[in-house]
């Protein structure tokens, strides 16, 4: 029985994995508090059972009870594992004393900052972890199913690494790759568990059908009265092979998931938007590819439109490992959909989606591989949109003088339809291929890395995101951060500059952006202050409404300096946040930025997080300012039950957002959701007086794992 206390009889026979290492404060000296962790498995899952042993038990903090949120204020403990055995990806589950979990998968051997391997943690496995706070500290049990995880079942041998955080000595531990540059998630640096055969995911097959009841009503549109709806769906789930697992999704739907944060944008080119949906995310790692914001694939671009939601008819996926090929594979189909935005009526027409992506592994850490996307409009003009790339990545941990290597280049080619749209558009004349290629090399203090890449006019990756075209990109970057090993209260500094230029096709410059980092200061308490200096340089290749009426015309160029102080608190305190104030030229005028972040944690269970962004813009065209807030309220009655309130403001749309969310995990796998979504339009410019309702929104669903 899963309990949090390893104490039954099949524990004592397990050797502990010990003698954890210092990363921070004290690299390379024993931890100052012990942790002991056992693995024992049977036939369905594996097990771990935990004891971290602690001098002062009563200041153990636990303030997060949430599912997969940050834990960056609590004592935790963090396991990685790595099922293939090939030092290149795994899985990711972390623990805190209160009982709260959070997991992830681990993409990438590099990438990942101080964890060292790149990790999304959006993914949402099922497993169970059980926690007790005792006399000498803390234990819990942790049980990961066979069934949660794609492993090769020719070896016996997994990958894993152990981390524990003892927040209020900002001290983090580890059992293997405790240097700086290597980290828990590095799997290259793991420590090895043996013996793990005669294992099964059972028949393989999971079913997960969701019962969804909505209500709605928009007086704010003249609408009359409450209209209802209800929905059904189901999600299935095949393992193929124990690496690889088929997924098909029919009438599927995302009511649970969590807004969007509001954001202010005074560039000239869209802002980048992280995937929610639970079924894009899974596997997700499968279709990665290189190019940045200029990916060939963006999930985003399926069952989104315009920002509006569009019904998916059904959707199937394929995502694994096949010997030494990683395999990923998406058929996606959308229904056509009538919608009302700003009281105008908006069609979208029904699209089929469908992306492939293959990648073979090579050497320690290198891949080569190829994507391929179609995207087609039912009864349009439109013709199906193709794009077809290919990528190479060299990467190893042992470069020169121990040093790593991460290295790359790729290149995508997409087609060139008459029309863009029904209403006729037509691409841009030119190329329509991007490619492009980078390197980094780091070795603790150090790090330097340089990029480079190229899009052309026509590039139109019709299921990617393509913020730009028509421009070349190079982007050097060095970081120097040396540690103070005895000095009272400074435990390290950041040194650095980048620069981002982007020039056009005939390397006139456009754009470019100067980044010097002279003082980043961090503090054992866990406090930071940084100053910062920006350059920035445009030259525009056309007009830039910057603001309503506000318009930069064609051809005028500008240089502008700016600076950025700003102050982080260690996050274990009752009450943290950030205050970042930048000021200086922007464009032909002034900027003045205030953001500011407070969280407050009263008691474990309870937080309310503020924040708020204000810009002052002064410009011989014109003045204006912008404002954002938000309000964060969580209560969590347990690590299976919480309720959210998320409130946003901003002055761009005028538009207050609220969402209450209430999440009830039965068991892992078994979920109940209650989501109430409500928007106020700010329609006479009288403030918070004139508020206009414009829609609420109830639903709720039940998800069963079967």
């Amino acid at each position: 029985m899963i309990d949090g206390a390893p104490d039954e009889a099949a524990w004592q026979s397990a050797i502990p994995a010990s003698n954890f290492l210092q990363r921070d404060p004290d690299n390379g000296a024993p931890a100052t508090e012990r942790t002991e962790v056992r693995v024992v498995f049977d036939r369905d899952r594996i097990i771990l059972g935990v004891i971290c042993f602690d001098s002062e038990p009563t200041r153990l903090l636990g303030n997060q009870m949430q599912r997969d949120q940050s834990f960056e204020a609590d004592d935790r403990f963090m396991v990685a594992i790595d099922p293939f055995f090939d030092g290149r990806s795994g899985y990711f589950f972390e623990i805190n004393p209160s009982g709260a979990m959070g997991d992830g998968l681990i993409t990438g051997p590099t990438g990942g900052d101080d964890f060292g391997g790149e990790m999304n943690k959006s993914w949402d496995g099922i497993w169970v972890a059980r926690v007790r706070k005792t006399a000498i500290g803390w234990t819990a049990e942790i049980e990961v199913p066979f069934k949660t995880v794609n492993f090769d079942p020719d070896t016996d041998t997994w990958g894993a690494n152990f981390q524990r955080t003892v927040k209020r000595k900002n001290e983090e531990s580890l059992w293997t790759g405790w240097l700086r540059d290597e980290g828990l998630t590095r799997m290259s640096n793991a420590g090895r568990i043996g013996g793990i055969d005669d294992i099964s995911q059972g028949i393989g097959l999971d079913l997960k059908p969701y019962l969804l009841g909505s209500a709605s009503a928009a007086p704010g549109r003249n609408r009359p009265g409450t209209t209802g709806d209800y929905d059904i769906g189901l999600d299935a789930f095949y393992n193929v092979t124990p690496a690889l697992k088929a997924n098909f999704s029919v009438n599927t739907d995302f009511a649970e998931t969590e807004v969007d944060e509001r954001r202010t944008n005074l560039t000239r080119f869209p802002l980048f938007f992280e995937e929610k949906r639970e079924f894009f995310l899974d596997g997700a790692n499968f279709f990665e590819f290189p190019g940045g914001d200029e990916s060939p694939f963006f999930s985003r671009r399926i069952g989104l439109n315009a920002g509006e939601p569009q019904p998916i008819v059904y959707g199937t996926k394929l995502v694994g490992q096949a010997s030494r090929y990683d395999i990923g594979f998406l058929q996606v189909r959308t229904s056509e959909e009538d919608l009302t935005v700003d009281d105008a009526p908006l069609q979208l027409k029904g699209e089929d989606f469908t992306v492939a992506r293959v990648s073979r592994r090579f050497g320690s850490q290198s891949s080569a591989g190829v994507i391929y996307t179609r995207r087609a409009t039912h009864e349009s003009i439109v013709e199906p949109r193709h794009t077809a790339g290919a990528d190479i990545t060299l990467a190893t941990p042992d470069f020169i003088g121990g040093s790593t290597l991460d290295s790359g280049a790729w290149y995508v080619h997409t087609s060139t339809p008459e029309f863009l749209n029904d209403e006729g558009a037509q691409p841009d004349q030119g190329r329509s291929d991007s490619y492009g290629w980078h390197a980094s090399v780091s070795r603790d203090p150090y790090r330097a890395e340089m990029s480079f890449k190229e899009v052309q006019p026509a590039y139109d990756a019709a299921v990617g995101f393509t913020p730009r075209r028509n421009f070349r990109n190079w982007n050097p970057e060095f970081n120097w951060s040396p540690r103070f090993e005895n000095h009272r209260w400074i435990r390290g500094v950041d040194l650095g500059a980048d620069a981002d230029i982007n020039t056009n096709l005939d390397n006139h410059v456009v754009d470019r952006n100067i980044r010097i980092t002279p003082m980043e200061l961090e503090f054992h308490s866990g406090d930071s202050v940084e100053f910062q200096l920006f350059k920035q340089t445009e030259n525009l290749d056309q007009d830039f409404e910057i603001s309503d009426g506000v318009i930069l015309p064609l051809g005028s160029s500008h240089d502008w300096l700016r600076y950025q102080i700003g102050y982080d608190g260690a996050e274990h305190r009752m009450l943290s946040g950030r205050v970042e104030y930048s000021f200086g030229d922007f464009w032909n005028g002034q900027r003045k930025e205030l953001s500011l972040d407070l969280t407050i944690r009263p008691r474990p269970g309870v937080s309310v997080h503020l924040s708020s962004e204000f810009n002052d813009v002064t410009l011989p065209l014109g003045s204006f300012t912008t404002k954002l807030y938000r309000l964060d309220a969580r209560t969590q009655f347990s690590p299976w039950m919480y309720l959210s309130n998320n409130v946003q403001y901003d002055s761009e749309s005028g538009e207050v957002g609220w969402q209450l969310r209430f999440r009830w995990i039965q068991k892992p796998g078994n979920d109940v959701f209650f989501i109430w979504t409500q928007n106020w339009r700010d329609e006479l410019g009288r403030g918070f007086g004139a508020l206009v309702k414009i829609i609420g929104k109830a639903l709720a669903a039940m998800m069963a794992m079967l």
